[in-house]
């Protein structure tokens, strides 16, 4: 990107006050913008306004991206966006423009792809300063206002750009456009194929940089990734590795004990800064805990290991009581800041501990959670139960415990809440609502998905999918949705079937799955991240791999083959099918980067069963199949009221009937089905 000059300008006489106008985030819904409302910057939201000005101007632009709930974003708002001699150079030279990063997640790939080509890594608040035609030249993460310890300050950064905008421009020019060119050139391809090696090497390379100590991959920081451990499950279950389910478990083991869980209101923080889960970096966000519930809930369906359906339902309810809407819809988050203090929330003084519980409780709670006069965290303390030996097997007393510290952490202070509802998380959340209710019977859950299906279906329009959008703001539904939030959605809509057994679901997944493939596929394979109706951006971003979301092209791999399996389409399989290919061709040194669309993979190598039943209501065995762990497996019920919405869906359906007005199945394996018979010779056993 070649170097920039850091040349302090003169100062500038006039005073700072004079320098300022009027902000324009004041109208914006973002929680993230409104944060920045007030500021001395005179931000501008992402609009032609702001470009056009630039150009008219003849200034560059500086992009700020971030998320309400970041810490980091929080430290740098305050040590230079609310800093008047920060302003004074920014609203002079510039025009600045802040972005919500999870309400426009396609701007932000795109800098934050630039930002990790000339960085070799990400984060947020991201800083890009580029030119009036969206072309970056210069990208970074958080700055501190002044130079510091070898890091670059903000505040020089922005004098010597400002001066070198002046003198010499064409370099800055240059080097945006080489930045751009790079940003824009095509994927490269191998020829790497679907099958038992691609799956194996998936696999390796999560054994490569597994922690056996610890659990997880690699060092710190350490996310949840909740996909990567799904398809562990997988792949022990298809092929008899036992490594594969013992990493998986251990994982899940670790994590939970660890103070990355919040074990006195359940949910999970986004990820750990260190190698043993203790010390979480403390937000916690929609998506992780929708993926970490799903995760859970299928490894308690083998073996039914009751720490896991406690940590799913413990996941939910934190989800329902404090990030549940009153339509049923979910928020994206909570801060990770209190009172402008990291984690203040979630830490105690041994004290405090014992004031809410009592001495003799107190003493009980602090002894099993590791509370300590001098800390476990900056001279306090984070509860955990990584030194706790019988962690599995603690008396039902300390629900009560824990609970009456939930109440007392409630009452001592109140956690920021972003309440932007984003679809696609919310898609995740339904998925997570599904499984749970289908698997622990439990009909608040079942409840709480109809609900909330019906407020992505209604609310956010993706009964008409050219309407549908990716943040709902009572209503006020401004921005497109992307390809993440309609696989997403649609795969939700897929697990709530199982639900109910609703044909309306699997229409709705299909209508929204047709939309996806006519307005999102890149002729040259894959999706993009945004429609062909989108507003032009530097370039069309396309996303393949993982990263602590499955990504949007590896969730449609999955969305057309489920739909296969439901309905009996070949455009289905043939969509699936071209799809795989694309993205193991693209995944080069990489194939674990795509773990989320191994299910795939796994349905084409391994058997599987799709099984038709005829019924008036929801066979009792039915409900027992969703007990087990059984992924290979997919089940259509057909209740004579809704047989013509069933067949207009699935057609191979029509002609199914009971048998002798009793509860009738038919099965199919690898191609073939067997001939119909009835419940009373059919068990869940006969399925393994």
């Amino acid at each position: 990107m070649g170097n920039i000059e850091v040349n302090r300008m003169k100062n500038n006489t006039k005073k700072p006050e004079e320098n300022l106008v009027a902000n324009h985030l004041s109208k914006e819904r973002s929680p993230y913008l409104k944060q920045h409302a007030a500021d001395p910057v005179d931000w501008y939201p992402w609009c032609e306004e702001a470009f056009e000005k630039a150009k008219n101007e003849d200034k560059p632009v500086f992009l700020s991206i971030g998320y309400s709930t970041c810490h980091w974003c929080h430290v740098m708002a305050k040590e230079s966006f609310r800093d008047p001699q920060v302003a004074q150079i920014l609203n002079e030279y510039f025009v600045s423009i802040k972005v919500d990063r999870e309400e426009r997640p396609d701007i932000d790939t795109i800098y934050m792809q630039a930002c990790a080509m000339v960085t070799g890594s990400g984060g947020w608040p991201m800083t890009i300063l580029m030119t009036p035609e969206q072309k970056p030249f210069f990208v970074a993460t958080y700055m501190p206002k002044n130079s510091t310890y070898g890091r670059m300050g903000l505040l020089q950064v922005l004098q010597a750009v400002a001066g070198k905008w002046k003198r010499d421009r064409e370099s800055l020019i240059k080097t945006g456009n080489d930045l751009t060119g790079y940003l824009k050139k095509d994927m490269l391809r191998t020829e790497q194929t679907p099958d038992r090696e691609f799956l194996d090497k998936v696999y390796r390379q999560f054994e490569d940089s597994y922690d056996e100590k610890c659990g997880g991959f690699g060092t710190a920081p350490k996310f949840p990734a909740a996909h990567n451990l799904l398809f562990l499950l997988r792949y022990s279950y298809a092929t008899k590795m036992k490594k594969a389910r013992e990493m998986a478990d251990f994982t899940l083991q670790q994590m939970y004990r660890g103070g990355i869980f919040d074990h006195l209101g359940g949910g999970f923080a986004r990820y750990s800064t260190d190698r043993e889960w203790l010390a979480p970096h403390f937000e916690k966000t929609l998506y992780d805990n929708a993926l970490l519930t799903l995760t859970y809930t299928e490894a308690w369906k083998e073996g039914h290991f009751d720490l896991y359906r406690d940590v799913a339902e413990r996941i939910l309810d934190y989800c329902i009581r404090e990030l549940r809407t009153e339509k049923g819809a979910y928020f994206c988050g909570q801060d990770a800041d209190t009172d402008g203090k990291e984690g203040l929330y979630y830490l105690f003084d041994a004290s405090e501990i014992d004031e809410a519980l009592g001495a003799e409780d107190g003493k009980i709670f602090r002894e099993c959670y590791d509370i300590t006069e001098q800390g476990n965290f900056h001279g306090r303390n984070i509860p955990n139960l990584l030194l706790t030996q019988q962690w599995n097997l603690l008396p039902e007393k300390y629900e009560d415990l824990r609970e009456k510290l939930r109440i007392y952490r409630e009452q001592r202070t109140q956690l920021p809440v972003d309440d932007k509802v984003l679809t696609g998380w919310n898609g995740l959340m339904l998925s997570a609502l599904s499984k749970a209710a289908a698997a622990f019977h439990d009909p608040r859950y079942a409840q709480a998905a109809r609900e909330l299906a019906g407020f992505i279906r209604a609310d956010c329009g993706l009964d008409a999918p050219e309407k549908f959008c990716a943040c709902y703001y009572d209503a006020d539904n401004r921005t497109p949705a992307q390809l993440d939030d309609y696989v997403f959605c649609a795969l939700g809509m897929l697990n709530c079937y199982e639900v109910d057994y609703d044909p309306e679901m699997l229409l709705c997944a299909s209508g929204t799955a047709k939309y996806v493939v006519e307005h999102f596929a890149d002729p040259a394979g894959g999706f993009f991240r945004t429609s062909d109706q989108h507003e032009t951006l530097i370039k069309r971003p396309k996303e393949v791999f993982d990263s602590a979301m499955p990504s949007g092209n590896g969730a449609a791999a999955v969305l057309f083959e489920r739909l296969w399996r439901f309905s009996g389409e070949e455009d289905w399989r043939d969509q699936a099918q071209k799809q795989l290919e694309f993205l193991c061709s693209v995944s080069g040194k990489y194939p674990s980067g795509i773990s989320s669309a191994m299910p795939v993979l796994f349905n084409q190598i391994f058997s599987t069963r799709e099984i038709l039943c005829a019924a008036e209501e929801v066979p009792e065995l039915v409900r027992k199949m969703s007990e087990k762990y059984m992924p290979d497996m997919s089940v259509l019920v057909k209740f004579e009221d809704d047989a013509d919405r069933l067949k207009s869906f699935a057609p191979f359906t029509g002609d199914f009937k009971r048998i002798d007005e009793k509860t009738t199945y038919c099965v199919c394996s690898n191609g073939a089905c067997g001939l119909p018979f009835t419940e009373d010779s059919f068990s869940t056993e006969n399925l393994g």
